[in-house]
This record gives structure tokens, sequence and C-alpha cells, in this order.
């Protein structure tokens, strides 16, 4: 049964993963947390759909994938959207990789296989940094009003 939720999208989330049987997995938990996905095989199919006018919230990015791996693939997504929130995924669990991952700009990094839970808290995390951006980015300072005193 479907809740009342899922009828409204929270956000687009790109998943750049080149495993087909983990894009239908990380889709099924995007969409059950009310995501919309789409997915990219690798690092250079998922810029091309960046350079053709895709505009996800999020993107969720394999750190191991033939041809362009998910470093050099986060340092072209940061060079084309900077402001793209972006969680690493990975089966290793390397500190100098997950350095250079936050180094890059990646807001999480999740070790494979992707639980539920932390992917949605990932997720979520992401989104309310993204809205406190947002946010202070439409903030404006109104000078204070002056009072007057009758005497």
């Amino acid at each position: 049964m479907l809740s009342a939720r899922s009828s409204r999208t929270k956000a687009d989330v790109l998943v750049i993963e080149d495993s087909p049987e983990v894009q239908r997995y990380l889709r099924t938990l995007l969409e059950l947390d009310s995501y919309h996905a789409e997915t990219a095989s690798d690092g250079e199919e998922a810029l091309q759909r960046l350079r053709d006018g895709y505009e996800p919230a999020l993107a969720v990015l394999d750190m191991q994938m033939p041809g362009m791996d998910g470093l050099e693939t986060l340092q072209r997504l940061r060079e084309l959207r900077p402001d793209l929130k972006v969680i690493m995924c990975s089966g290793v669990d390397d500190p100098d990789k997950i350095r250079q991952a936050v180094a890059l700009g990646a807001q999480a990094y999740i070790l494979k296989p992707i639980q539920h839970l932390y992917l949605s808290a990932a997720l979520d995390r992401c989104l309310d940094q993204h809205a406190a951006e947002r946010a202070k980015a439409r903030l404006v300072t109104l000078p204070a009003p002056t009072l007057s005193r009758a005497n």
C-alpha cells in the first residue's frame, strides 16, 4: 500500500552506477522515500545528461566504475554544477578515498552494501543543507525601524 506522501516528489536524484542491479535497488529505495530517480551507467553519461539540461538536486555516485572513476566524475560534476549535492558510494572503506571525495565536495560517503536508513539520512541531510543555502541566499537584511517616543 502506498502512503499519501508518495504522491509528492521530494527531489530529483541522479544515480550514477555501472551495475544494473544496484541501479534498480537504489531506484527502489529512492522511490520508497518519494524521490524521483534517473540513472546513468557511467560518469560520461551523467555529465552528458547534465549538459543536456537535466537538473537533479542530488547525485548518488559510485566510486568504482570502468573508465572514469567516481572521483574524476565528481571533479567534473563540480566544474559543471558546483551546487549539485553528491553522495559517494563505495564497497571499499578507504580513508584516503573518503578524504579525496570530501575534498572534492562530496556531502556524504556511504559504504556498500547500501542500507536504506543510511541512504535516507544522507539524502535528507543534503536536502536540508540545500534548503538552508537557498534560504540564506534569499535572506534580505532590512534596516531596523526607527522608533519615536511621544513626550
